[in-house]
This record gives structure tokens, C-alpha cells and sequence, in this order.
């Protein structure tokens, strides 16, 4: 994100009329809410308008919206409404939309504010009593019939393609339905046909043409768990260490027998004595994009711009689950004679998880670092972190593989300012300095 002073710099001397901001990952959160701040300090009374992945109505509500009194902040659900929106501020119809959208913002904070004081988090000692307890044997363990690191790269797209979840295609241009029904919805079913063909003539370019490449690194090792973190092991030297994954863990008050997880609990505690596993992964169907996007921009074609950004997150996302697939199969092996159709891959019909850094059972998106640096995934693929750890090229997955019959997706909800300080003593991070990594993760 473009740092505060010049958003603003730029705001007074370009005398702009609106200023946008985008996150898509949740340290961008933490910004936009101090670009807010230096707003309301110089003086702006022009509208804030807020979207992206990462946003919401509710944090615009709760946290933005407040500390920029003399504008008016606007969460936006998509780009495509924001031409929608802004005419809305700038036009005859802006007082009416103003308060309007005050009072709406007011009845989110008081609701938030309600919610917020119900809900009971425990100590950090208490929920870790409370943790998730498994057996751990030769019928939940299962040896990988691959152990290391791998790279694919060039990766067949027309093999790829039959794993695309088309449901969150639609998501993107704001259809929402699922697929293949929302072909036939009363109200999107016209538009969501059109856009589908649209997308399959894209798709087929894309594979006939080459105009992606897809790649893809992955390892299998050795690993147990020590408390909330998992150690990771040389396959040839358990012995040493080659990394160590901090897992955080949930502190929302449960009902009785339910557990308080973390994802850490998936694996065999090192004081077992037995030998557990884990993998990671690194995959990106974005190679060859950008000269694209930056041709169809230059002709002022956004309709097509938009659509191959989404083919190509559809395609990533395809890619991991082919993968995963792969893992399951073949490299790990602890699911050999699995056949699924697509319908049943995307409703997780199988074992063994998948959780990514920035979703909710895994939401510290600094834990990309330690799994970027045990793939070497720069190196060997390509892609990187920038220094908001977002993956470039955008369309990327990362992630860790799991493989107990009992892991599960979960969220982690709500945590204390003790587990912040907690899993930065454990990285050796200074709690103050990295607490924009957690802010929107605190109670």
C-alpha cells in the first residue's frame, strides 16, 4: 500500500475529488485505518472509499468510519459499484446518502459493540488445557512415500482446468448463486450465462495459446508438535530442525467437550515419541499475466482485465487442489485408491486439510515466511513475498498439508493481547512492533 503522506500529498496538491483504498491482506487493515487518521489531521473532507478482499463493511463501521469526522468513509463490496457510490457522494442525493449511511454505520458499531461484550475469551493457560486431544498410531499415521521437496513446473492447464470451482467466479462480479444453477436464476441466471461463456472462450485462450504458465513446489517431512508450534524435520536428520510452524490457538469460551483448537494439535506431540508428518506447498497459475492485463488496460478494456485476473485466481486455486490431490494419491499415499468427481473435491469429500496463512484456522500471514524459506519457493518457482507479505504473482496459494483423519477447518476467532505478546516471544519479535500483524485478530 502506498504510504499515508503521499496519499495525501497527492490528494491536496492533485485536488482529487475521492481517494480509494484497497487491502487485500490484513496488514493493509492497520493502514487504512492511520490513513484515516492523517485524513482527519490535515484537513480532507473528501469521501474515503474502502474495499478489497480483506475489508468490511463492519471494520469500516468499527474501525475506519470514526476517525475521519470531517469526510465520509464508504465501504465498497466491489469496484464495479464504485463509480455507483461516488455519484451518490458527489451528487444532489448527497446529504440523504450521507446521513443515511451514518446511521447505518451507527447501528453496526452499537450491534458490534453488543456482540463483542457477549462473547467470553479464556486465558491463554486455560484454553491450551482445553486443547483438542488425538491418538496418534499406525491408523492415523501414515509414512509419505515421498519425503523432501519438489518443483512442477509448466504444469498441463487443460488437465488443471477440470478442477476449477466455478462458484466463486461468479463471487467476483457480485452473482451470487451456485454453480451450475446460477445458469438458470430467475434474477442473475442471463448475465451469469453471458459471463460463463465469456470465461469459457477466455479459458480456452489461455490453454490453446499458453498464455499462463502454472507452477507449483511442495514438501513432505518429518515434523512433531511442542506446545503451539510444530517443529519440521530434515527427512534425512530428524535431528535437525528446518523449520518450525507457530500455530495460534482459539481463546473463545466453549460449550462443554469442545476443545479449543489450534492446528498445531493435528500433529503428534514431540513427548509421544512417535514420528509424525506434514507438507507444504507454493503454487501459482499468474506467470505470463501481467503483459496481458497491461494490454488490455492500455486499450481501456476492463471487462477482460477483470476476467483473466479471475480465470487466472480460479486456475491457482484449481492447482491446489489438484495437488492436493496429488499429495493424497501419490506423493504422501495415505489415500491411494481415492477417486472423486470435481463436486465432491470441492466439498472437501476427502482426508486431510489444507489451511493457508491469512484464513481462519491459520490467519498470521507472517507464517508464509518460514513456509516460503522451507521451499525455497522463491528460488524455485518464482514466487515471493512482498513486504506486506502479499504472493506475487497475485494469483498464488500457499499453505500447509495435514493428513490426521480429524483434522478439520476451523476459525480462530477472537484472540487476547497475552496470546499477541505469547506467539511474538516465540518468533523473538518485539510484541509492539509486529501487533499490526494481530490487530484485527484482537479481542
Amino acid at each position: 500500500m502506498v504510504p499515508a503522506d503521499k496519499i495525501i500529498k497527492a490528494a491536496i496538491e492533485e485536488n482529487v475529488d475521492v481517494i480509494g483504498l484497497s487491502g487485500l491482506i490484513t496488514p493493509s487493515l492497520d493502514e487504512m485505518v492511520h490513513v484515516a487518521k492523517e485524513m482527519e489531521r490535515a484537513g480532507l473532507n473528501i469521501p474515503l472509499l474502502i474495499g478489497g478482499a480483506t475489508t468490511s463493511k463492519v471494520h469500516t463501521a468499527v474501525k475506519i468510519e470514526e476517525h475521519y469526522k470531517k469526510g465520509q468513509t464508504v465501504h465498497v463490496l466491489d469496484a464495479s459499484r464504485s463509480v455507483t457510490v461516488v455519484e451518490s457522494l458527489l451528487g444532489q442525493r448527497k446529504d440523504n446518502f450521507v446521513r443515511e449511511l451514518k446511521a447505518d454505520y451507527e447501528k453496526i458499531r452499537s450491534h458490534h459493540a453488543k456482540h463483542r461484550a457477549a462473547k467470553e475469551l479464556l486465558d491463554l493457560n486455560t484454553a491450551r488445557k482445553n486443547k483438542l486431544t488425538l491418538a496418534f498410531n499406525d491408523s492415523t499415521i501414515t509414512a509419505p512415500q515421498f519425503l523432501g521437496t519438489k518443483t512442477l513446473k509448466q504444469i498441463d492447464l487443460s488437465e488443471i482446468a477440470n478442477f476449477i470451482d466455478w462458484t466463486p467466479f461468479f463471487q467476483t462480479w457480485e452473482l451470487h448463486g451456485k454453480f451450475p444453477a446460477i445458469l438458470e436464476d430467475e434474477i442473475v441466471g442471463v448475465e451469469a450465462s453471458k459471463l460463463y461463456k465469456d470465461a469459457q472462450e477466455m479459458l480456452q485462450m489461455i490453454i490453446s495459446e499458453k498464455w499462463l504458465e502454472a507452477r507449483a513446489c511442495f514438501g513432505l517431512f518429518p515434523a512433531n508438535s511442542v506446545g503451539d508450534d510444530i517443529e519440521i524435520y530434515n527427512p534425512q536428520n530428524h535431528a535437525e530442525v528446518l523449520g518450525v510452524q507457530r500455530t495460534l490457538r482459539q481463546q473463545t469460551k466453549k460449550a462443554e467437550g469442545q476443545p479449543n483448537l489450534a492446528l498445531a494439535d493435528f500433529i503428534a506431540p514431540k513427548s509421544s515419541g512417535v514420528t509424525d508428518y506434514i507438507g507444504a506447498f507454493v503454487v501459482s497459475a499468474g506467470f505470463g499475466i501481467d503483459t496481458l492485463i497491461e494490454a488490455y488496460e492500455a486499450q481501456h478494456d476492463d471487462y477482460n482485465s477483470i476476467l483473466l485476473k479471475a480465470l487466472a485466481d480460479r486456475l491457482a486455486e484449481a492447482l491446489a487442489e489438484y495437488l492436493h490431490m496429488e499429495i493424497r494419491c501419490k506423493y504422501w499415499g495415505y489415500a491411494q485408491t481415492e477417486v472423486l468427481s470435481n463436486e465432491e473435491l470441492i466439498a472437501e469429500n476427502y482426508r486431510g486439510i489444507r489451511p493457508a496463512p491469512g484464513y481462519p484456522a491459520c490467519p498470521d500471514h507472517q507464517e508464509k515466511i518460514g513456509l516460503f524459506n522451507l521451499l525455497n519457493a522463491t528460488q524455485n518457482i518464482e514466487v515471493s513475498l512482498t513486504e506486506n507479505l502479499a504472493m506475487f504473482p497475485t494469483a498464488a496459494v500457499s499453505g500447509w498439508y495435514f493428513a490426521h483423519p480429524d483434522a478439520k477447518y476451523f476459525g480462530l476467532g477472537k484472540i487476547t493481547e497475552e496470546q499477541v505478546i505469547d506467539i511474538c516471544n516465540r518468533k523473538n519479535l518485539d510484541p509492539k512492533e509486529n501487533q499490526r500483524w494481530y490487530s484485527s485478530m484482537l479481542h
